[in-house]
């Protein structure tokens, strides 16, 4: 039988207080694993803690900033005395600003490469050393269509996640032997609070420009639920994918496989 329990398991999911995060965290929990996660504030922390609870889920929040090594290695070591040793992690804290490329600042760019391919860098390598202790662990790397896909206003974050996909394929590479399988998963567009705006019907009835956009570009017509990446996370933190490595799981409805619909 094929097993996708995670009874008995320590999950770190990164900037999980809410979000596709908090979506994915739940799943995993559902499936037996034990929660922990961080966010950049208390505030955050305790909003996500309150979360859980309500959504009957007993998790553990800690205020860690991803991009800061020591902070990380410090979650780690309490996470390990307080909980146990992480066997699976998901890189999931991140930030998107879509601003021109000529109208960018370099301080701009360097924030977003530093949070969202930094940051996977410095809790990956973290929790690394206790899974190749074990002789197992699972990694999943939030990545994006904009690991594959350019798009305007988005150059930092498509660097980001371009370099997340190689970070994802590299760290196979490079852990494999220890019974360690490093994927990521590639969330289309996903209906969100942040992305409402987005598909708020018009005054006149019709779309959203962007919404239509969206649809059209999408084989499955209809924007992602946060739920449709659950699924897809628990089989990769499960010994279901055990010889699953270095692959990148594109949660898009089919937009990369899609040129989209000719114009009427």
């Amino acid at each position: 039988m094929v097993n996708f329990s995670l009874e008995g398991k320590i999950a770190l999911v990164t900037g999980a207080s809410y979000g596709i995060g908090f979506a994915i965290a739940s799943g995993l929990a559902e499936a037996g694993a034990k929660i922990v996660f961080n966010d950049i504030n208390q505030e955050l922390v305790d909003k996500g803690v309150a979360a859980y609870k309500e959504a009957g889920i007993d998790a553990n929040g800690y205020v860690c900033d991803v991009t800061n090594e020591e902070q990380v290695n410090s979650l780690v070591a309490q996470i390990e005395k307080e909980v146990g040793s992480v066997d699976i992690l998901i890189n999931n804290a991140g930030i998107i600003k879509r601003i021109p490329m000529h109208e960018m600042s370099v301080v701009e760019f360097r924030q977003v490469i530093d949070i969202d391919l930094n940051g996977p860098f410095i809790v990956s390598k973290a929790v690394i050393p206790g899974m190749m202790k074990k002789g197992h662990g699972k990694i999943i790397n939030i990545c994006s269509m904009m690991s594959e896909l350019g798009r305007e206003t988005v150059s930092a974050y498509a660097a980001a996640k371009g370099g997340l996909k190689m970070l994802t394929k590299n760290i196979a590479s490079e852990y494999g032997e220890y019974n360690i399988q490093c994927n990521g998963i590639g969330p289309g567009y996903i209906a969100t609070p942040q992305t409402a705006p987005l598909r708020e019907i018009q005054p006149d009835g019709s779309r959203h420009p962007f919404d239509s956009f969206i649809i059209a570009k999408t084989p499955a017509a209809r924007w992602g639920d946060p739920e449709d990446l659950v699924g897809p996370a628990v089989f990769l933190a499960s010994e279901a994918s055990n010889f699953v490595n270095g692959h990148i799981l594109y949660v898009d409805g089919g937009i990369l496989a899609y040129i989209g619909k000719q114009p009427k």
